[in-house]
């Protein structure tokens, strides 16, 4: 997709991590943060969660930087689904939660859990297609944004980008073919991450400066 990186790119940055370089993991976080905390908000819709989720992850990424393979795909889609499945985790946590809250201390019901787990997939499924969009290549999205979001027609597509209407019709099928795996994807694998230590040393919130690496790794 158009904004992975080349895999070049991701090899060296994993082994730049490995070596515990701190700018390779300032460097990460300055392409990544971005993508990370607005997958977590589309997951909770909460800021400070997902600024907890963007410091736990980019923690894992310095802790962890050989889960990654290569073979499996980019760096950045590695990233994102690390972010998925802590967003989704922390999602649960917090619904169980306010079910306690509210006085719900007895076995779910298989009409709550059914809400739940519904509530979940389509945070999910949100969260994926978001990512889709941002990843796919440029004249993929600008016909998508062009028909969807501004309601043209595949003619005044073809007009706005100065391209031939089939060229158009090509462009909206295969971004509809991308975006249509966000509602087809299998349920999110699991990730053995540890919990980030809270601390002067783990990375901040996107809009800060850069993360300072810590978590027993010396620079």
């Amino acid at each position: 997709m158009a904004h992975d990186a080349p895999p070049r790119w991701d090899r060296r940055m994993q082994q730049r991590l490995a070596r515990g370089e701190a700018a390779a993991l300032g460097e990460l976080y300055d392409r990544f943060a971005s993508l990370v905390h607005s997958l977590a908000y589309r997951v909770l819709d909460d800021e400070r969660a997902a600024d907890r989720i963007t410091r736990e992850v980019f923690a894992y990424v310095w802790e962890h930087p050989d889960s990654y393979d290569p073979k499996q795909g980019s760096l950045r889609s590695w990233v994102a689904g690390i972010t998925r499945h802590q967003a989704v985790q922390r999602l649960r946590q917090t619904e169980s939660d306010s079910a306690r809250d509210h006085g719900e201390d007895g076995p779910a019901t298989a009409e709550s859990e059914r809400a739940l787990e519904r509530k979940i997939h389509e945070a999910s499924t949100a969260a994926r297609a978001d990512y889709i969009v941002t990843s796919m290549p440029t004249p993929l999205r600008e016909a998508l944004e062009l028909a969807y979001f501004q309601r043209r027609d595949y003619r005044q597509t073809a007009a706005d980008l100065g391209v031939t209407e089939d060229e158009a019709r090509r462009r909206l099928r295969l971004g509809l073919q991308l975006l249509s795996t966000a509602h087809n994807h299998q349920a999110l694998p699991a990730v053995p991450m540890r919990r980030a230590a809270r601390g002067p040393h783990a990375p901040r919130p996107p809009h800060s400066a850069p993360p300072a690496p810590g978590h027993g790794r010396s620079l």
